[in-house]
């Protein structure tokens, strides 16, 4: 189970305040996105800019994570100046991966990070494999989109 996870706006919010933006953004990191990661029984497997890389064993627990880290960044970004908030978009997919020292290839991460590239900011896109490993009514509020194509490989947003 991959979760692939970026700042929505990135170079937008670097070009208007650099060093906020960055100290905003290792907060977030810090403060809410990696704690939600432990909790949740997941592994960052790595970070590279605005963005991140994490594993779970469970299609709930990545869920409820990026569910969990979305709404608590919602409620920092309270009263931050909309030109200035970072909204995370999220993806998740599962399937088989490739481990090579510390990091993932495969299929299964790209297709993470085509629906994480394909969320609107502050949401999260999973996969039709992980929407039928979670139960809708205890997880999170679902909404139906149509299928979407990530280039070659097919996946339903949802």
């Amino acid at each position: 189970m991959i979760l692939a996870a970026d700042v929505a706006g990135y170079s937008r919010l670097m070009e208007r305040d650099e060093e906020g933006t960055h100290a905003r953004l290792q907060l977030v990191l810090r403060d809410v996105v990696r704690p939600a990661v432990g909790i949740h029984k997941g592994r960052i497997v790595k970070t590279a800019g605005d963005g991140l890389l994490a594993e779970f064993a469970s299609a709930i627990e990545a869920v409820r994570c990026a569910v969990d880290f979305q709404q608590a960044i919602a409620d920092r970004n309270e009263g931050v100046a909309d030109d200035l908030r970072p909204a995370f978009r999220a993806g998740i997919n599962l399937g088989d991966i490739l481990t090579d020292y510390e990091d993932v290839f495969g299929d299964c991460v790209n297709i993470a990070a085509r629906l994480e590239a394909m969320a609107e900011p502050g949401s999260v896109l999973i996969s039709h494999t992980v929407h039928e490993h979670v139960d809708q009514g205890r997880v999170a509020k679902m909404s139906d989109k149509p299928t979407a194509r990530t280039g070659t490989l097919p996946c339903a947003a949802r």
